[in-house]
C-alpha cells in the first residue's frame, strides 16, 4: 500500500460493527524476510516513512533511539531484533508503524507495509510451542486465502521486554468468601502474570483460560456443575475478566455468549484490554460489557474489580 497515515478515527462506526462477529482487521507488513507479519489495526495510529532517529546511550534491547512526533518524544523499536532477523543490526528500515495503546505511543521499524485484511479469529491459532526461539514474540498464526501464513506479533510481550514488568503496588484485600472466585481469560503470558499477582494481593481465588474458546468451555462447565445446599453460580462466580484479542474466539464473541446465557445473568463482564481507541470501547459496549479497564495498570485493575467482588 502507498505510504499514508492510517487514522483510527475514520470509519469507527464501520469497525465497531465487527464486535461480536469474531473478526479482526489486521495490518500486514514485512520485516525484509520471507515471513508475513500482522498487527491489529486498532493498535495502529499511523504508517509513515522513517525519519531521522536520534540515538541515545543505554537504550534497552531493541530500541534504536527516539524520534519527535508532533511534539512528543517516542521510542523507535526494531521488530526485526525480536524476531531474530539475520541482518537486523545493519539493515535500514525505511518504514515505521506508530502504535498507540495503554496510553503509550511507540514506533516499530518495518521493511514495508502491505495492506489491511479482515481475518476470522477462529482461524487464529496459538503458535506451536516448538517454534524457533526468535518467534517467541508471536501471539497467533493464521493462514491467508492465498495459503501464506501470517504471524500476529505479541506487542505486549515486546513492550514488556523493552520497559520491564509493571511493579505491583500495595493493593487492599477484597474480603471475598472462601467459595467465591473470579474467572479471567487472556492469551498474553505477561497479562496473565500481572492479573494473578493482583488477585493474589487481593486474596481472591481465581480460575483462568488462555483463549476465548477455552474460556467458554470452562464457563459452561462451571454453569453445569451440580450445586449443593441451595448455592448457585451467582453465589461463587463474582466477576468475569476478558481480554479483547485472543486466538480461537475474541473477547467480544465470548462476552456475547455470556450475556446471551441466562445462567450468567447479573454476573459482570469486564473487558481488560491494551487497546485504547474509542472504537474498541464502543465495541465492548455493543456486546454488553459492564466495564472496561486498561491493561498493565494494576492499581486501576484492582480498583475496578473491587466493587464487583464486594457486592
Amino acid at each position: 500500500m502507498a505510504m499514508q497515515d492510517i487514522s483510527l478515527i475514520d470509519n469507527i462506526d464501520a469497525r465497531t460493527k465487527l464486535a461480536g462477529s469474531n473478526k479482526m482487521e489486521v495490518l500486514l507488513f514485512s520485516l525484509g524476510t520471507r515471513e508475513t507479519f500482522g498487527i491489529n489495526v486498532f493498535k495502529v495510529r499511523e504508517v509513515s516513512q522513517t525519519p531521522e532517529i536520534t540515538k541515545s546511550p543505554n537504550m534497552p534491547f531493541g530500541v534504536e533511539g527516539v524520534i519527535s512526533l508532533r511534539g512528543n518524544i517516542i521510542p523507535v523499536i526494531s521488530l526485526a531484533r525480536f524476531t531474530g532477523a539475520q541482518d537486523a543490526d545493519t539493515h535500514k528500515y525505511e518504514s515505521m508503524i506508530v502504535t498507540e495503546f495503554n496510553k503509550s505511543t511507540q514506533a516499530f521499524l518495518v521493511e514495508s507495509v502491505d495492506r489491511i485484511i479482515r481475518i476470522d479469529w477462529d482461524r487464529m491459532k496459538a503458535p506451536d510451542n516448538m517454534m524457533p526461539q526468535g518467534q517467541a514474540m508471536i501471539t497467533a498464526v493464521s493462514e491467508l486465502d492465498d495459503g501464506k501464513l501470517v504471524s500476529i506479533l505479541d506487542v505486549e510481550q515486546i513492550l514488556a521486554s523493552v520497559v520491564g514488568e509493571t511493579r505491583i503496588p500495595d493493593i487492599p484485600k477484597a474480603g471475598t468468601g472462601s467459595d467465591e472466585f473470579i474467572f479471567f481469560v487472556d492469551d498474553s503470558v505477561v497479562a496473565r502474570k500481572e492479573i494473578t499477582q493482583v488477585l493474589d494481593k487481593m486474596e481472591v481465588k481465581y480460575h483462568q483460560a488462555t483463549n476465548g474458546r477455552e474460556a467458554w468451555e470452562r464457563l459452561q462447565a462451571f454453569a453445569n456443575r451440580p450445586w449443593m445446599d441451595g448455592a448457585t453460580l451467582h453465589d461463587t462466580l463474582k466477576l468475569i475478566l476478558v481480554d479483547a484479542e485472543m486466538p480461537e474466539m475474541d473477547g467480544y464473541v465470548l462476552t456475547r455468549h455470556i450475556k446471551g446465557d441466562k445462567r450468567f445473568a447479573n454476573i459482570p463482564v469486564v473487558i481488560h484490554s491494551s487497546l485504547s481507541s474509542n472504537a474498541n470501547r464502543a465495541m465492548g459496549s455493543s456486546v454488553g460489557v459492564d466495564n472496561y479497564v486498561a491493561k498493565f495498570e494494576p492499581a486501576l485493575l484492582a480498583e475496578t474489580m473491587l466493587p464487583y467482588l464486594q457486592r
